[in-house]
């Protein structure tokens, strides 16, 4: 089971051709056992298999905005072969239906798999989407910073704000609701690569919210 990103560069039509730039940022993206690659237009092509490894690479991309993101799950025909957009199998047509169906749906994410799990991880997506599109430059450099590690105070120093200003745009960026949001994605995901509802299911973990 792994997971393959379909993902296709929003009214292309219109803009400049972005596909360069995306490939060249996630280029050193972790847990890649294939790498983006250009498949026609201005779509890109991975395939992962490690479930936090998937969930990070699609913070990016939503992150980045102006892209219409399918997430395939599902199982491929071994051995993959060496070229991305050369591999078949259940997630690469589980990919092309959700990057299709994502350009006409909330957040511009949708998610194909095997069962029911599917639609509860891309409802999760949609929530996680929802919390990055409304945060400010001002909220992400509060969250860059604390992601990083600092403390309140460090990062207030970093910015030239106080701690309380730090805790007031942490939390107007929805910090701790994306962290577990972000987290609940990585569980879903691990569990759809474990295999079909039911046959080995993951527990959930339970590592405590950092609120810093």
């Amino acid at each position: 089971m792994v997971v393959v990103l379909t993902v296709d560069q929003r009214d292309s039509r219109s803009h400049a051709d972005e596909v360069p730039d995306l490939l060249a940022r996630l280029a050193g993206a972790p847990g890649l056992l294939r790498p983006f690659q250009r498949t026609v237009g201005d779509e890109v092509q991975a395939v992962l298999a490690d479930a936090d490894a998937a969930v990070g690479t699609i913070g990016l991309l939503l992150r980045a905005g102006g892209w219409s993101v399918g997430v395939g799950v599902g199982p491929v025909e071994e051995p993959l072969p060496a070229d991305t957009r050369a591999g078949r199998g259940a997630a690469y047509l589980h990919a092309r239906d959700a990057v299709t169906r994502a350009k006409s749906v909330p957040h511009r994410i949708a998610v194909g798999g095997e069962d029911y799990r599917a639609e509860q991880l891309e409802t999760v997506l949609w929530l996680w989407a929802g919390i990055l599109e409304r945060r400010t430059d001002r909220g992400w450099e509060v969250v860059d910073a604390l992601d990083e590690g600092l403390s309140h105070v460090e990062a207030g120093r970093r910015l030239g704000i106080s701690q309380s200003a730090v805790s007031q745009r942490a939390q107007a960026a929805g910090l701790v609701d994306e962290r577990r949001a972000r987290r609940l994605a990585g569980d879903l995901l691990a569990d759809l690569l474990a295999g079909p509802a039911g046959s080995t299911p993951n527990a959930p973990r339970t590592e405590k919210e950092d609120r810093r």
